[in-house]
């Protein structure tokens, strides 16, 4: 009598039951799936769903609020490569697919956390207090150096060029004052 290589080992025969190839590729399965499910939800639940930090910015009286009119006026239509500049009373927005809106406010109140201590960034002879930044999403500047007071939602991936533009023309329109630290 012929023996077979599974005679010599003393095991049966080796075929895989139809419930066992069933978990095989069901498992794999749920889990791609489980992951496709958690992307979908991870981006329909993105933090531009969250208010950007400048909407929420008190707005000053005085202060040169009065001049807001015409810098937003002379705002640009295009901030780097964010385009579809729009105005709705003293905030105004850039858009670019597939990013969060650029966000202006003039005319916002002095931030009370600006202190002789704080680091202050200068663009083009304008300089810039760092607020409310968000990992991952943003960071607002605001112009503590001329009246009335400025705030930026920079988003994540915008680069310089907004900033940059507008520093210029806070320079050439606003008026240069003192950096008030509180009382």
């Amino acid at each position: 009598m012929a023996t077979t290589p599974d005679d010599e080992t003393g095991r049966e025969d080796a075929r895989l039951s139809p419930a066992l190839i069933a978990t095989l590729v069901a498992v794999p399965v749920a889990v791609i799936a489980l992951f496709i499910t958690f992307a979908a939800v991870k981006s329909s639940n993105r933090p531009d769903a969250d208010p950007i930090p400048v909407e929420s910015y008190s707005l000053a009286q005085g202060e040169g609020a009065d001049q807001c009119p015409a810098f937003i006026k002379a705002l640009p239509d295009t901030l780097g490569d964010f385009t579809d500049k729009s105005v709705d009373g003293t905030t105004v927005r850039w858009t670019q697919a597939d990013s969060e809106p650029i966000v202006l406010r003039c005319g916002v109140t002095r931030p009370a956390e600006l202190a002789p201590t704080s680091s202050l960034q200068v663009i083009d002879p304008v300089q810039w207090f760092m607020t409310d930044t968000i990992e991952d999403r943003g960071q607002v500047y605001v112009c503590v150096d001329h009246r009335p007071y400025i705030a930026m939602w920079i988003p994540v991936g915008a680069g310089n060029a907004p900033l940059t533009d507008v520093s210029n023309l806070i320079a050439r329109t606003l008026t240069r004052a003192p950096l008030d630290f509180g009382k």
